[in-house]
């Protein structure tokens, strides 16, 4: 699953490409919309929430293209002409204006909704680390409405705030020394935390390289994340890896037994 600051890049690629031009071409290739032609609409911009991506479209009334990327989908932006760079039977949605298209593959969610239905699909989710309304105290009071669950889960449910995916869900409980499995009433410096996490996917937005150590050589770029059995960079202990959720649900969580020990 895409992290916040990998969704938001998307959004401002298909922004810079599209928005105040109008629609030469539109195919979605999805059963429910496949009849759907837009062509002569005018893309009024692309925004993200949380992991969702709207792109905005007037024609003859006003649509909303809602698209997720799950754990396949990309967007690509290709000049005319130019070959595709995934296969053909992987599209989802083509949207071309003069001289460019853009190209969704193996996105895990299209729809197309009038625009006033956007709070149907976005309107769960909790406050946007990266977004203009970005309301700390509200995210603060979502994670502490339960207590009791671990901080791991609770940090990646986006209706408590929206953006952190596995990846800073490892990084930002090992640079706070907390546990994953430890539960949100027991995580002290909690404001601090959830600060962290909104710097660490500013700085990564407007990088398609993502690095919470602040090293960008590969192999360098994290502290824990996919680096289970490799020694600790702070103290030598080997990364342990272990599924946490619900049953059917479970997430891979990363982290070092002497840097953040179990309670």
């Amino acid at each position: 699953m895409p992290e916040g600051d990998t969704v938001y890049r998307a959004a401002a690629k298909l922004d810079r490409a599209l928005s105040g031009h109008v629609l030469t071409t539109t195919d979605f290739r999805v059963p429910a919309f496949a009849t759907h032609d837009l062509t002569g609409g005018t893309v009024l911009r692309t925004l993200s929430r949380g992991k969702h991506l709207l792109t905005r479209i007037d024609h003859e009334r006003p649509w909303t293209l809602h698209t997720h990327l799950k754990m396949e989908g990309s967007w690509h932006v290709y000049p005319d002409g130019e070959r595709w760079r995934r296969p053909d039977v992987q599209v989802r949605v083509v949207l071309g204006v003069q001289g460019t298209q853009a190209v969704g593959f193996q996105l895990g969610v299209v729809e197309l909704i009038p625009r006033a239905a956007e709070h149907d699909v976005v309107g769960h989710l909790g406050p946007d680390l990266l977004g203009h309304d970005w309301d700390e105290e509200r995210a603060l009071a979502n994670l502490r409405d339960q207590p009791d669950r671990p901080i791991g889960q609770a940090l990646l449910d986006q209706r408590n705030l929206a953006g952190i995916g596995n990846m800073y869900m490892a990084e930002l409980c090992f640079t706070m020394g907390v546990n994953p499995a430890a539960p949100v009433a027991s995580v002290a410096q909690l404001p601090r935390l959830v600060r962290r996490g909104k710097q660490m996917l500013e700085v990564n937005k407007e990088r398609a390289i993502q690095s919470t150590t602040g090293n960008l050589r590969e192999r360098e770029r994290m502290w824990v994340y996919r680096r289970d059995r490799s020694p600790c960079r702070r103290c030598g202990t080997s990364i342990v890896v272990t599924m946490q959720g619900e049953p059917g649900r479970e997430r891979a969580a990363y982290w070092c037994p002497s840097c953040q020990p179990e309670r």
